[in-house]
């Protein structure tokens, strides 16, 4: 039986940012993955995903070239060429986890693994032991029983992003980040796309305005959005799908070539030896403390397994403090209140804290700055006026309780609230603090130069 300090079981963004600041620390370490490392992130969702956008994007821009007075004619796509470098992206992003892995002396065992008692994981019949053991299986596309997944015609985010033929009718159902992602994407290379949200509103998590915002620039693009509504079956049966969707004012139903459904996901928790270990589980996740000890000693778990945040980046950061905790540093708790949430459609929405509805329901006295992109010189200049940057602050203190943003490249600016609130800036720190000329990130100072009334350019 091979004996280590730490094993890993899965080797996600969790996974393989665990493993690794395990070997930084000195521990022997193995990671066990039953597919590709890098898990579904690196191979079937963050970042496949982003090559997809990317194309989409790029493709945009050629048919808008007359907008920045230039003149393309006849620009066209291949759409297994974009899938075929969406693949490619993701192999080598796998394949430089391989090279970390080797250059961190981390052994990778390849094989389903099973826990077992003892601090034990059956990999294929053969058992490995570790003084700590870290659960970091991530999740999987979640089914529901009114829209079952067939792969083909009724499908999920995987099948969604290596499809053989590009469909010319598609449904998506849900508009969290994945459904409003997939939607921007086919929508942008001429898919017809209908989003049924649920809720009353698409990117519900996220502050109303932005809501708002991003159903105006979609409508714009030519989806369309069906709120307020829910997805009650589908009929498989003929050459397309028939989708019957219940909505307030009774029933319709969709045609389509294709059926995304993007309602969330489901965490990997079965099979791989909870039950006979003991382990705390409930509703789907497995319960932990706050440097994610399970209930039996030696066993840990980070990532979409636990009741954090399902996100890449969380489940990076629990896993580096899980094994700081195991070598005895000195560590604080995660701050699940400041995460950054990202979503790469077009345009791109990025957020931190509380929305302005959730301040309000806390008791906050609150300041509120808002500041159009339209009143942007680099994004006049860019071509991209679509959207605002959202502040939050408390009036007594000026504590930065939220912000909020959707336009072109928020998601690269979101980190300067994220930093602010964990140093515990204050309003006028930020709006003292000099932001270079012309750039998207002014709009974070103008809006708070508009929350406490300072607002030059608008």
């Amino acid at each position: 039986m091979s004996k280590y300090d730490i094993i890993v079981l899965g080797s996600g963004p969790g996974g393989y940012v665990t493993a690794i600041r395990a070997s930084q620390l000195g521990f022997k370490t193995a990671v066990i993955e039953k597919e590709s490392l890098g898990g579904v992130c690196l191979n079937w969702g963050c970042i496949p995903t982003k090559a997809l956008l990317k194309s989409a994007q790029v493709f945009e821009y050629l048919k808008h070239a007359e907008d920045y007075g230039l003149k393309v004619k006849d620009a066209d796509y291949d759409f297994d060429a974009v899938v075929k470098r969406s693949r490619g992206v993701a192999e080598g992003m796998s394949g430089g986890v391989k090279f970390l892995m080797k250059k961190n002396k981390i052994d990778v065992i390849e094989g389903y693994g099973t826990l077992k008692t003892g601090k034990k994981v059956d990999v294929d019949g053969k058992e490995y032991s570790a003084d700590h053991i870290i659960i970091a299986t991530g999740a999987r596309s979640r089914e529901l029983p009114s829209l079952p997944q067939d792969g083909k015609k009724v499908i999920g985010y995987r099948e969604a992003m290596s499809l053989e033929k590009q469909p010319k009718k598609m449904v998506v159902v849900g508009s969290g980040a994945i459904g409003v992602e997939f939607a921007y994407f086919y929508n942008a290379l001429g898919t017809e796309v209908t989003i049924v949200e649920y809720l009353d509103r698409i990117v519900p998590v996220e502050d109303e305005e932005v809501s708002k915002q991003l159903e105006r620039s979609f409508k714009k693009s030519g989806i369309k959005i069906m709120t307020s509504s829910e997805v009650t079956s589908v009929d498989t049966s003929g050459d397309g799908v028939k989708a019957t969707v219940k909505t307030k004012k009774g029933e319709e139903v969709l045609e389509a070539d294709i059926v995304l459904s993007a309602v969330g996901i489901k965490s990997n928790i079965e099979n791989i030896g909870l039950e006979d270990v003991g382990i705390a589980v409930d509703r789907d996740k497995i319960l932990v403390n706050d440097y994610y000890q399970t209930n039996i000693p030696g066993y840990y778990a980070i990532g979409d397994v636990t009741p954090g945040q399902a996100l890449a980046h969380v489940a990076s950061a629990e896993g580096i403090l899980c094994v700081e905790k195991i070598a005895g540093q000195n560590v604080e708790a995660l701050d699940y209140g400041n995460i950054p949430g990202c979503t790469y459609a077009s345009p791109e929405i990025a957020s931190v804290g509380l929305t302005e509805a959730q301040a309000k329901e806390q008791g906050y006295d609150i300041k509120v700055g808002k500041f159009p992109f339209s009143a942007s010189g680099k994004a006049s200049a860019s071509g991209a006026k679509d959207g605002f940057v959202k502040v939050i602050f408390d009036a007594k203190y000026g504590e930065w309780l939220g912000c909020h943003m959707i336009g072109a490249g928020v998601t690269d600016m979101i980190a300067e609230a994220v930093l602010g609130r964990k140093l515990e800036t204050t309003g006028h720190e930020v709006l003292k603090a000099v932001h270079p000329h012309p750039t998207m990130s002014e709009a974070v100072m103008e809006a708070v130069a508009a929350a406490y009334d300072e607002v030059i350019h608008l």
